[in-house]
């Protein structure tokens, strides 16, 4: 399964947000990372630019590949609704983006760890495939024999977010994904309408 495996402070140093989750090199840092660091003086950013840049963020943040953010953008441009909307929630109901936001794995490499390993159910169906899409009303669960493993009782006993989206069960490791989300409760910085216009050249 691809999937970026590079250095993750830098990323999240060229963007000043945290995208990865808690980076203490970021909060030493707080500049894009370069030779000259703070020393060197940036030329304004071209529009082309800026949207290049806030959909790169976008990837990063959830952990998606040029190929698959693209499909994804494609059935989003196609369905009712605002484009950059739309776009948001078919990411957010991805089966490895529900298992992160359940609180089952601490990041969204570690939901796709768990997802691709086959600990995780679907309706009661084992699916390893972290893009799939989930529909309202669909149960994600930990697999029977995969709810003893200690990573998993650890992250969700320390887990806090909770969302409305999700009705999560954490002494049965079962949730039932409610629908997509709205874009006012989904908690990433991105800014959407950038990403669309990117693509719309």
């Amino acid at each position: 399964m691809a999937r970026y495996i590079g250095p993750k402070s830098k990323i999240a140093r060229k963007f000043k947000e945290p995208i990865f989750g808690a980076d203490k090199a970021l909060e030493k840092k707080n500049y894009p990372p370069g030779q000259h660091g703070l020393a060197k003086k940036r030329a304004k950013q071209s529009e082309y630019a800026v949207q290049l840049q806030e959909k790169q963020k976008a990837k990063y943040t959830y952990g998606i590949l040029e190929r698959q953010f693209a499909k994804l953008f494609n059935t989003a441009a196609r369905a009712k609704g605002i484009t950059g909307e739309v776009l948001l929630q078919l990411i957010e109901s991805r089966l490895d983006n529900v298992v992160y936001r359940m609180g089952i794995a601490p990041t969204r490499s570690g939901a796709r760890q768990l997802v691709s390993h086959k600990h995780i159910t679907v309706n009661g169906s084992i699916v390893n495939i972290a893009s799939y899409i989930l529909k309202a009303g669909d149960v994600v669960a930990v697999r029977e024999k995969s709810k003893s493993l200690e990573n998993i009782g650890n992250t969700v006993a320390a887990a806090s977010n909770k969302y409305s989206w999700i009705d999560f069960d954490a002494k049965n490791l079962t949730g039932k994904f409610i629908s997509a989300p709205e874009r006012s409760q989904i908690p990433e910085n991105i800014k959407e309408q950038l990403i669309v216009e990117l693509y719309s050249k």
